[in-house]
């Protein structure tokens, strides 16, 4: 049976990010170690091919996929964008715990609050998702059966969470800067239930922190090799990812 992998990688590291700073919509571009950084990581480890490649179209996407895969035309995703952090764009978690009593209430609250002329994560999960489902129809539309996916933090953590295998919260698929995951999708069990197995980290043969992505991809594969066993069976939750 066909199958299709998509790898979803994260930009490489913003002045934003060294800073602490919450940047969404800010078009910041990669900080000079960001990009020593994924030059590092692509002399020193392997980064998979594709056939097609997309993107945010944030500049720190663009110029990450331009390091990493410099051969590539990318696809520019809109709804792969950061999380639009209204006015706490370029403000640290300090500042904002210091400044605007709202934020605590946004850091201890479920999906539904957002940052004050912001968007909320469960509008940036329902976003993203849209995209990926999209993307998904058009690599079985057109029969293309590789894609790599460059985006942001909370774009991979929104489609992780939604339909990875194993179910993990959306904090809980945080990656580090250049690093991501593979996800395997089955048609079959794609359309029954919207589910993809996650098999693999990006880069590969990179070592993961404390083993935390060894054993997310464990469970992948225990999950997966369940599913599949029982393809009869339906999923629960299929379309809302776990309470992050």
């Amino acid at each position: 049976m066909k199958s299709y992998t998509i790898h979803l990688i994260r930009h490489g590291i913003t002045e934003g990010n060294l800073l602490g700073q919450y940047i969404g919509r800010t078009d910041s571009p990669l900080a000079a170690e960001g990009i020593r950084a994924l030059q590092d990581l692509k002399e020193k480890y392997e980064y998979p091919e594709a056939q097609a490649y997309y993107c945010s179209p944030m500049r720190r996407c663009i110029d990450t996929l331009r390091i990493l895969y410099p051969e590539a035309e990318p696809v520019l995703v809109d709804g792969f964008r950061e999380c639009d952090f209204g006015d706490w764009e370029g403000k640290t978690a300090k500042q904002l715990a210091e400044e605007d009593p709202s934020f605590l209430q946004w850091m201890e609250s479920s999906h539904s609050v957002a940052p004050p002329n912001g968007e909320s994560t469960g509008v940036l999960v329902q976003r993203t998702c849209a995209a990926f489902e999209n993307l998904v129809e058009e690599l079985m539309r057109s029969g293309t059966t590789s894609a790599v996916v460059v985006a942001h933090g909370g774009t991979l953590m929104s489609i992780l969470s939604a339909y990875g295998l194993p179910r993990a919260s959306f904090y809980d698929w945080m990656t580090e800067n250049g690093c991501g995951y593979s996800l395997r999708i089955t048609p079959g069990l794609w359309m029954r239930s919207m589910v993809a197995e996650v098999y693999d980290t990006i880069p590969a043969g990179r070592s993961a922190k404390g083993g935390d992505e060894k054993f997310i991809i464990d469970l992948a594969r225990e999950a997966a090799d369940r599913t599949y066993r029982n393809k009869g069976q339906q999923l629960d939750g299929k379309n809302a990812p776990p309470e992050g």
